[in-house]
């Protein structure tokens, strides 16, 4: 596991969405935009799925994935590259993205992906 920097983590909080990037056990690739992407302390980031059967599906087979955000404006961004250390259905982090979102309109939360990271680089 790596740790994130400040820098990676200011990024993360200001450009969305972030895309994320996986394949299946055959490689098949997928890639699904993540409004939720977001740090969830020094070594690990979140996302939070609401309607991402592929994405899940993919890293459920194989759990490294890549994800990306970037300003079209300044041409700035981040990447990270990191494998899924678990799939939240329940826990005080899971009810507490769940309280987070019934009010936003946005859907059931159906699981919170978290990610260990194993590099985070600014663009």
């Amino acid at each position: 596991m790596a740790k994130i920097s400040d820098e990676v983590k200011k990024a993360i909080q200001e450009i969305r969405p972030a895309l994320v990037a996986t394949a299946n056990k055959n490689g098949r690739p997928n890639v699904s935009p993540k409004g939720s992407f977001r740090i969830l302390d020094d070594e690990h980031v979140l996302f939070v799925d609401l309607r991402s059967p592929r994405t899940i599906a993919n890293l459920k087979e194989n759990p490294q994935l890549s994800a990306i955000g970037l300003n079209p404006d300044t041409r700035q961004g981040w990447r990270i590259w990191g494998k899924v250390e678990e799939f939240l259905t329940s826990g005080e982090l899971f009810e507490k993205i769940t309280q987070e979102y019934a009010g936003k309109g946005k859907g059931k939360v159906n699981q919170v992906v978290k990610i260990a990271v194993d590099e985070a680089v600014l663009l």
